[in-house]
């Protein structure tokens, strides 16, 4: 998460967010609202923004139905400190939000603010949150988060008068061809006084052609009580895209990354093919960092000083150190530090292992459960057989040591500092320090054996 954003000089008694859908279009088992972009489920990405308001809201609901028993678990998680209620009957985006405040302590308060969001727009921003509450706060009794698609068929059209406020919102469904020719929509985020909202709710009527009870009645209710209705536009019209298909996701993952790549360039890094580096939505890379293409960020990594991430690398859950180099072709699974100007090299994979400074693994090696001090050296195609088919055991190589190229380290295993061992040895025991250790059977040499091993083969293949 960023920085925290005033919220405007409102408080935030309740933030509901509305995430019942059924997701059908996704074709997918999980539900909507636990697909990734960046690595993190779309509600988590509307939490997150949530928590950004400075203060928090007071109470934050978010209404389920379909793959409630799945969502619930994930949204308890978050440190906001959300509740799940249940959408029994789908009947639209009012009763939903009707259920959320039956269920919610604050729905009796007299005063405060309450905003409502959408579990599938991950890319709100809270500076538009901001700008939403402090219409709000100025007078409005709702005002609503409008934008300006490039295509806005399907979405709700924003009706303003001579004025400037917003006079009613009508639905794609049920438009008149002028309506439709507006340009500016309905995102589905709407903040609103609370005491009218708990009010209004109680007076909509599914009178539309689907039978449901419309959230957006609330602006025509509001200009009936000669209240005003604010349009707020947002600042970037590509943060409000709402995801509903497979195509939207995949959509919605290349704007968040665009957005990402450009803000870590502006900060100092330094991508070689930016097109082709993917970050995850708490990547956290130091300035100076230099990122070959293809590159892969998921979830967890953090480079703590400038270092040099090679192309075709993939990282997760570690933490990266000032000066080290990681890659090309290399692996970092989750539970991993690399240390200062450590080298982790080509086809190499490290997995909850700890690299000390100045540590190397350069070629095609295993380092998994492990400890290897500093300036040590593993050779190519050494394995830390941490696994013995029931649990993991760790494997500790000393400073200094130098493992030789094709070593197996039986786990658990120490390798004292300073230590050496010889090129294919499968090491079973503790090898004290400064010591040598090799498991190699004695090389046998047969002087012309090879010339007559041809010979024969050759006469038996011209038989």
């Amino acid at each position: 998460m960023t920085e925290r954003v005033p919220g405007g000089g409102g408080h935030v008694r309740l933030a509901i967010v509305l995430a019942a859908g059924e997701g059908t279009r996704m074709k997918s088992p999980r539900p909507k609202v636990l697909h990734e972009v960046g690595g993190r489920a779309l509600v988590l990405h509307v939490l997150d923004r949530l928590a950004e308001l400075e203060p928090p809201p007071e109470e934050t609901i978010v209404v389920l139905g379909a793959g409630r028993v799945a969502v619930e678990p994930v949204v308890a998680a978050h440190p906001l400190g959300a509740r799940s209620v249940e959408q029994a009957a789908r009947r639209g985006t009012g009763d939903a939000v009707r259920v959320a405040l039956e269920a919610a302590g604050a729905a009796e308060a007299a005063e405060g603010l309450a905003l409502v969001l959408c579990g599938d727009v991950p890319l709100v921003q809270t500076a538009d949150l901001a700008r939403l509450l402090r219409a709000v706060s100025g007078g409005a009794a709702v005002a609503v988060l409008g934008f300006r698609p490039r295509d806005p068929a399907g979405y709700g059209r924003l009706v303003t008068g001579d004025d400037g406020r917003l006079v009613a919102i009508v639905e794609d469904s049920e438009a008149t061809a002028a309506e439709r020719a507006i340009g500016l929509v309905n995102s589905g985020i709407m903040a609103f006084d609370l005491d009218f909202l708990r009010r209004g709710i109680a007076q909509l009527a599914p009178d539309n052609s689907k039978g449901e009870l419309y959230l957006t009645d609330l602006v025509a209710l509001a200009a009936a009580e000669g209240r005003p209705a604010a349009v707020v536009e947002a600042a970037d019209s590509d943060t409000l895209y709402g995801v509903n298909t497979q195509a939207d996701l995949a959509a919605a993952e290349a704007r968040f990354q665009a957005r990402r790549r450009a803000k870590v360039m502006a900060e100092g890094l330094t991508l070689v093919a930016p097109d082709t580096v993917h970050f995850a939505f708490d990547t956290n890379i130091a300035p100076g960092t230099v990122i070959g293409p293809h590159v892969v960020f998921a979830p967890g990594v953090k480079v703590r000083g400038p270092a040099r991430i090679e192309a075709f690398s993939h990282l997760a859950g570690t933490v990266i150190e000032e000066g080290a180099v990681i890659g090309p072709f290399a692996r970092i699974r989750p539970g991993s530090r690399i240390g200062p100007r450590a080298r982790v090299g080509n086809f190499v994979e490290v997995k909850a292992a700890v690299l000390e400074e100045g540590a190397k693994a350069n070629h095609l090696s295993y380092i998994g459960d492990a400890e290897v001090g500093a300036g040590a050296n593993i050779g190519a195609g050494t394995i830390t057989c941490n696994y013995d088919g029931f649990a993991k055991h760790r494997t500790v190589i000393g400073a200094g040591a130098f493992i030789g190229s094709n070593t197996a380290l039986v786990a658990p295993v120490t390798v004292g500092a300073g230590a050496i061992i010889g090129a294919g040895s499968a090491i079973t025991r503790d090898v004290p320090a400064d010591a040598l250790a090799l498991t190699r059977a004695p090389q046998e040499t047969r002087a012309g054996a090879a010339a007559r091993i041809r010979a024969r083969k050759a006469a038996a293949k011209g038989k």
